[in-house]
C-alpha cells in the first residue's frame, strides 16, 4: 500500500510504499475511499501539537470501506464507514463514564497517534467508526467526519442562540453554516479581509451577512464561533456579542489570544472551547446530514498531492474541503 508519511518535523510529507496492516483484536482494516485534509493537519506538520509521533500518516476524515475484520469484529466486507479524529479511549475514566470520552486522558486520535487516512488503507478501532450517510458519496462525505463534526458540536455550545457569528469561512463553516440555517438560526460569516469570494460563498450558503473579521456585525451576535486559529479574533467576538453571549473556539490549536480588557467579558459573556468529539457527536450529526440538504463543497486532489493540498490550505486558496483520492 502507499502512504504520505510525515517524518520529521516541518518537513514535506514522503510518498512510502507499506506493507498491508493486519487488523488486530477490535480492528478493522479498509480501503479508503477519500481523506478530507484538516487544518489540524497544518498543526501536526508545523509540530504545534504535543507529542507527536514520528513517522506518522496524518489524516483523520476518513470514508472507506471493509476490506478485512480482525477478531472479535463482525462486518461485511464493502461496508462502508467513516473514521474520525477520536480513534480509541480507556472507556473507565471518569470523562468516558461521564459521556465526555472526548476528554479522556488517555484518547488516542487518527493521524496523530494512530496512523490516519493519507493512504490507501488504514486500521481503526470498529468501535469507533460512524455510519456514513448513504446518499452522500465518500469524496463528499469524508469532510462531514470532521469539519462537519466539530463544527456540529460547537453550534452546540451555543445553546439556543439564534444570532450566530462564524469567525473563518473554511471547511467547517461552510457546514455548519446550513445546518444552523436548516435549524432556523441566523448566520453572520466573518471572513478574511480582502476576501469577497468567501463573502460571497457565505451568502450562496445562506447567511444573512457577510464581512471582513475586522468589521463589526449589523447587530449583535447571541454566539460566535471561531474556526479561524488566530488567538486575535477571541477579543473581536466578545465585542461582537450581546450580554450573555458566547465565544466558542473551535480549532485544537491557536495562536495566542491577547490582553484585553475586562469590560468585553463583563455582562456575563462567557469563552469557551471544543475538544474533540464524542462517538455521540458522530452519531448524532451522520443521522442529521443524512435528512438535510447539504451542499459540501470540495476540490479533490491525488494522494501523492497532499503537499499540494496542505499548501493551499494554508494559503487560504481553498473554497470549502481539500479530499484526498486515492
Amino acid at each position: 500500500m502507499r502512504a504520505m508519511v510525515l517524518e520529521s518535523p516541518q518537513s514535506p510529507l514522503t510518498l512510502r510504499e507499506r506493507s498491508l496492516p493486519e487488523p488486530g483484536p477490535g480492528r478493522v482494516l479498509l480501503r479508503v475511499g477519500a481523506c478530507a485534509v484538516c487544518r489540524t493537519d497544518l498543526h501536526l506538520i508545523d509540530a504545534e501539537l504535543p507529542a507527536i509521533r514520528y513517522p506518522i500518516v496524518p489524516g483523520h476524515e476518513i470514508v472507506g470501506a471493509v476490506a478485512a475484520c480482525g477478531p472479535g469484529v463482525e462486518l461485511a466486507r464493502g461496508t462502508r464507514l467513516g473514521v474520525p479524529w477520536l480513534g480509541w479511549t480507556c472507556g473507565h475514566c471518569r470523562f468516558c463514564e461521564s459521556g465526555h470520552e472526548n476528554l479522556c486522558d488517555a484518547a488516542r486520535f487518527t493521524g496523530y497517534q494512530l496512523d490516519g487516512g493519507y493512504a490507501d488503507y488504514v486500521v481503526a478501532d470498529a468501535r469507533f467508526c460512524l455510519p456514513v450517510p448513504a446518499g452522500i458519496d465518500d469524496v463528499h462525505a469524508a469532510p462531514l467526519l470532521c469539519a462537519g463534526l466539530i463544527g456540529y458540536r460547537a453550534l452546540g455550545m451555543c445553546g439556543e442562540a439564534q444570532r450566530i457569528g462564524l469567525y473563518g469561512f473554511g471547511a467547517a463553516a461552510h457546514l455548519i453554516a446550513q445546518v444552523a440555517v436548516f435549524q432556523g438560526r441566523q448566520c453572520l460569516a466573518f471572513v478574511r479581509p480582502g476576501d469577497p469570494a468567501a463573502a460571497a460563498f457565505a451568502m450562496e450558503l445562506g447567511c444573512a451577512w457577510a464581512g471582513g473579521s475586522d468589521q463589526p456585525p449589523p447587530e449583535p451576535l447571541d454566539a460566535a464561533i471561531i474556526f479561524a486559529p488566530l488567538g486575535r479574533l477571541v477579543p473581536a467576538a466578545l465585542a461582537a456579542v450581546r450580554k450573555g453571549g458566547v465565544v466558542v473556539c473551535g480549532g485544537i490549536h491557536m495562536s495566542d489570544i491577547p490582553s484585553f480588557p475586562y469590560a468585553l467579558l463583563w455582562g456575563e459573556r462567557s469563552i469557551c472551547s471544543v475538544a474533540n468529539l464524542t462517538r455521540a457527536d458522530g452519531v448524532a450529526f451522520m443521522a442529521l446530514a443524512a435528512k438535510m440538504p447539504l451542499r459540501i463543497e470540495v476540490q479533490t486532489f491525488a494522494l501523492t498531492e497532499a503537499n499540494e493540498a496542505l499548501a493551499r490550505l494554508r494559503r487560504g486558496e481553498l473554497t470549502g474541503a481539500a479530499v484526498l483520492v486515492p
